[in-house]
């Protein structure tokens, strides 16, 4: 599947899922940019992406996806290089996984803030100029939980669960524009902090998925590069869940 010369945005780009999701895109043609706090992890994707694309096909942005300002004048200098973005990647997010009776307003604020903030700044920094192309595909990575729900993690869950709707909104907004905008939702993904877990906590876990095993990252991005992809033209607004069968919506 092939997006040679599309421009694409990897908010979270530096780890994990959205380096993963950079890696696809860069493969499948894309020019890819990602955002993300962390310098030396950044400059690192960066260079691994560059062995990819070709020098000045990628760059690497350290923003703070929460703060209007900033993403608002990353968009600008991206638009100044490369003169388009077409596909925009929301990845950015974070956990701080406590029980409600033990949660703290900051708790909710940095969760609300990274999670759902960061999607309302970067669409309204990137939707003028897609609506005058009359093109753009637009990924919102949520999770299962947003549909689901799970115990200590009420302000994850309401946060995912606000991605999952900002998308169907803003999908009807923009569909007359030829926009695509859409969710991905992964279930149990492997990952540093899932191989920390005890045996007894993995079983737990696999007991929950009817495939009975973990997903990887490239699961997510192969979700995320179809959606991104001329294949998904005519698919807006949905939630695409990549978790083995926990969810049957």
């Amino acid at each position: 599947m092939s997006i040679k010369d599309e421009v694409a945005v990897v908010t979270g780009g530096t780890r994990g899922l959205g380096k993963a999701i950079a890696m696809k895109l860069a493969n499948a043609g894309g020019k890819v940019v990602i955002m993300g706090t962390n310098q030396e992890r950044g400059e690192q994707v960066l260079q691994e992406l560059t062995a990819i694309v070709g020098e000045g096909n990628s760059a690497f942005y350290q923003v703070d996806v929460s703060n209007q300002e900033s993403v608002d004048e990353a968009i600008k200098s991206i638009i100044e290089k490369f003169g388009k973005v077409d596909i925009l990647v929301n990845n950015a997010g974070i956990t701080q996984d406590q029980l409600l009776i033990k949660m703290t307003e900051k708790n909710w604020d940095d969760v609300m803030a990274i999670n759902v903030k960061s999607c309302y700044n970067l669409c309204h920094a990137l939707v003028r100029s897609m609506m005058k192309a009359r093109k753009g595909k637009i990924i919102n990575i949520s999770s299962v939980v947003g549909l689901t729900g799970n115990p200590g993690q009420v302000n994850y869950a309401a946060s995912k669960g606000a991605m999952i709707a900002f998308t169907k909104a803003l999908a009807k907004e923009l569909a007359v524009r030829n926009i695509c905008v859409n969710c991905v939702a992964p279930g149990f993904i492997q990952s540093d902090m899932t191989e920390a877990l005890n045996e007894t906590q993995k079983e737990a876990i696999l007991r929950q998925i009817p495939m009975g095993r973990m997903g990887d990252a490239n699961n997510v991005a192969d979700a995320v590069l179809f959606l991104a992809g001329p294949s998904s033209d005519y698919i807006t607004g949905h939630v695409l869940t990549v978790d083995g069968g926990m969810t049957t919506y």
